[in-house]
């Protein structure tokens, strides 16, 4: 690890992957704002391949020790690119729902060298509205299957409930801080949507956070930023966190996107939660 900079706290999602309690995710550098279709095209075209692999050296440099990434075929490939050139970072899948065969999908990323593939929270969610979540049930079985930590990615605090109440065999949970998917929601990795009309309610994310507290499974709170509305001001970042680790368990992380073109928005993060964290200011 580069001096200066100490491995973040971290946690166990199952069969001994561990994270840091600080990851990145992956929608900036898919492209995925979740502002405006300009946001959108600004990220996109500041991730090269190049700047990608730069942002995963980052995370290590920074002592980060793991990274959320989407299992399509661009991140794949970058992953394995990431580890040729040494990189040791612990790869938490995201399945890509656009792919038509879903079983075959996570026994891919499982061979890749991911070390736990969760479930993609719209997908699932368009499930339960359809009333066809068994099949997200099934999709969990298959990534047991495939021998890696499981998880299950949601907008909707009922859906961690119910499947608690059901017993299903999961490793960890995803929870988003605001609920995007109150009903059937269309998956911008497919069409391409235009997100600036997303409504984000404070009221969500203290449901969501109940939840959270209420299983014993680890949890990945995301969306905690508000997809950036919550990071206007260093005082608002910083309060966003605070709310975000003041509000789940000591077994659970935080996943926040950042976008590196204007400034290090990733140093900023990492500032302020390793404060948080061992209880002093940045």
């Amino acid at each position: 690890m580069k001096a200066g900079f100490p491995e973040l706290p971290t946690i166990e999602l199952g069969k001994g992957c561990r994270v840091s309690r600080l990851m990145i995710g992956s929608n900036p550098m898919a492209g995925f704002s979740h502002q405006s279709p300009e946001r959108d095209r600004e990220m996109l075209g500041h991730y090269t391949s190049a700047r990608v692999l730069e942002l995963l050296r980052r995370c290590e440099a920074l002592g980060l020790r793991s990274v959320l990434l989407r299992g399509d075929r661009f991140f794949s490939r970058l992953w394995s690119e990431h580890r040729a050139e040494g990189g040791r970072l612990t790869w938490v899948a995201q399945t890509a729902s656009e792919l038509a065969d879903q079983a075959a999908h996570v026994q891919a990323l499982a061979a890749q060298g991911a070390s736990a593939v969760y479930i993609h929270g719209t997908w699932a969610d368009n499930l339960w509205h359809d009333g066809r979540f068994e099949e997200v049930r099934e999709l969990a079985r298959r990534i047991r299957e495939a021998g890696v930590a499981v998880g299950l990615a949601t907008h909707q605090p009922q859906v961690i409930d119910h499947v608690e109440s059901q017993g299903w065999d999961l490793d960890f949970y995803l929870g988003s801080f605001y609920n995007l998917a109150k009903q059937h929601k269309r998956v911008a990795a497919v069409e391409g949507l235009d997100a600036s009309v997303e409504v984000y309610d404070p009221a969500d994310r203290e449901a969501m956070c109940r939840a959270i507290r209420a299983t014993a499974r680890p949890c990945l709170a995301f969306k905690v930023l508000a997809a950036g509305r919550n990071s206007g001001s260093p005082e608002s970042l910083r309060a966003a966190f605070e709310f975000a680790y003041a509000n789940i368990k000591l077994t659970d992380a935080v996943v926040v996107g950042v976008c590196q073109k204007d400034r290090d928005e990733l140093a900023e993060d990492v500032a302020i939660v390793r404060g948080i964290l061992t209880g002093r200011q940045p």
